[in-house]
């Protein structure tokens, strides 16, 4: 079905505006311009309420110092004429063929926030977000991707700050590379320095006796006479004493000692090798923990584009990032005034393909050029806009003074001769 636009609209007595009679840009935009206080806002509040029901209604609608009533007459593009007149401005949907209706035939193709542009434009990042997500049908699968994409993110920020922490650490401990891998024990270099002075004491007593038998050789030779029969037993005995003492060699304690003397820094110097190798580990291992939530949140974010790329976006380049939305890789405070009201106007359009048209107010903010661009979009899209700006200037599509459009009073004889409901 194609897009449903406003062909015409008429109106009369409704808040600031006398009579006003417009035939809106098919496709693009129209800009009604003026200066403050001369009914331009009016226009746009009277198509709303003509359009969108009674809770857009404005609170005083007839214009103030008229004795009639408002009177507003709408033609669609699709052959619906849409009229609010009397004294209690009752609605009246005339559809081509003469049957008439209400407000239910209206609400299948007029969407609420076109006639309400701001409201959506003034939402959070985070609600115009969820508003595209709801559209797309994506919401509820985006959002569980987003919630483990936060927590792998708060989980490896915690990670790489432990790792951060034990490289830090690791880095500021000294390193003794002469020091042993092992810690020294004090009762093994004890017990090595025992084993030594148990054997050189062995070697000081084979000394002693061999010269204690030396001794008694002497006293032997002296009283060979009366003793050669031991004396040569003593012989042998002395030869096989030469020969045990003749190998043998003392070992020296003065390593060990300086060892037990410098122990407890050695082990000082092996506990800190010790430890600053325990924080490289662990840095190792909390880094590699890093990576893996780092592995972990680069695959749902590309979950996420390929869940957004298959989605049936309103416009090119728009997505969600961290829940809010982007278009070309802006955020909402970051876009362009114009790329603000493609973005919104698409979305408006998405959730009602029906509606072909869409309400602002207030584009003074725009520059020409953002106008144009703005214009041109709404052109090649086959939207149509209806604007107020707070101008007199060539941009304006009409002008709206004091109640009625410059120019059309004197083409049709507005002041002076123009009746009421009569156009």
């Amino acid at each position: 079905m194609e897009a449903i636009k406003i062909n015409k609209l008429e109106i009369e007595n409704v808040k600031r505006v006398k009579a006003v009679k417009v035939e809106p840009t098919l496709n693009g935009l129209t800009v009604i311009g003026g200066k403050n206080n001369q009914g331009k806002t009016s226009v746009l509040d009277s198509i709303a309420w003509a359009l969108g029901g009674e809770r857009f209604r404005p609170s005083q609608a007839r214009r103030d110092g008229s004795v009639i009533p408002p009177n507003l007459h709408i033609v669609m593009s699709n052959g619906l004429v849409v009229e609010r007149k009397g004294k209690n401005s009752d609605l009246k949907v005339t559809d081509p063929d003469g049957k008439k209706s209400g407000q239910q035939l209206l609400n299948e193709f007029v969407e609420t926030l076109a006639l309400n542009l701001p409201r959506f434009m003034e939402a959070s990042s985070k609600e115009k977000a969820q508003t595209l997500l709801n559209i797309i049908g994506v919401g509820k699968e985006l959002a569980e991707l987003e919630q483990k994409e936060a927590e792998a993110f708060n989980q490896r920020r915690t990670i790489g700050r432990i790792a951060d922490q034990k490289e830090k650490y690791a880095k500021e401990q000294p390193y003794y590379p002469e020091a042993p891998e092992e810690p020294v024990s004090m009762s093994e270099l004890i017990r090595q320095q025992q084993e030594i002075l148990v054997q050189n004491g062995e070697n000081q007593r084979k000394r002693e006796n061999l010269h204690r038998l030396e001794q008694q050789y002497q006293d032997i030779i002296q009283k060979l006479e009366d003793l050669l029969a031991k004396q040569k037993q003593l012989e042998k005995d002395l030869a096989i004493a030469r020969t045990s003492a003749s190998d043998l060699q003392d070992r020296s304690t003065e390593e060990l000692e300086r060892n037990i003397a410098d122990i407890e820094e050695t082990n000082r110097k092996i506990r800190a090798n010790l430890d600053r190798e325990k924080a490289e580990d662990d840095a190792k291992e909390y880094r590699s923990q890093y990576d893996k939530y780092t592995a972990e949140i680069e695959d749902v974010r590309k979950k996420k584009e390929a869940l957004l790329a298959q989605a049936d976006l309103p416009l090119p380049g728009l997505s969600v990032n961290a829940g809010e939305l982007a278009y070309n890789g802006f955020q909402w405070d970051n876009m362009s005034g114009s790329d603000q009201l493609k973005v919104a106007t698409a979305i408006v359009r998405k959730l009602n393909p029906k509606c072909g048209f869409v309400l602002l107010d207030k584009l003074e903010q725009m520059d020409l050029d953002t106008l144009n661009e703005f214009g041109q979009w709404l052109e090649a899209e086959g939207l149509q806009a209806i604007a107020t700006r707070v101008s007199l200037g060539e941009e304006c599509s009409l002008i709206i003074e004091d109640g009625y459009v410059k120019g059309q009073e004197m083409a049709e004889g507005n002041k002076k001769g123009w009746k009421a409901g009569v156009f």
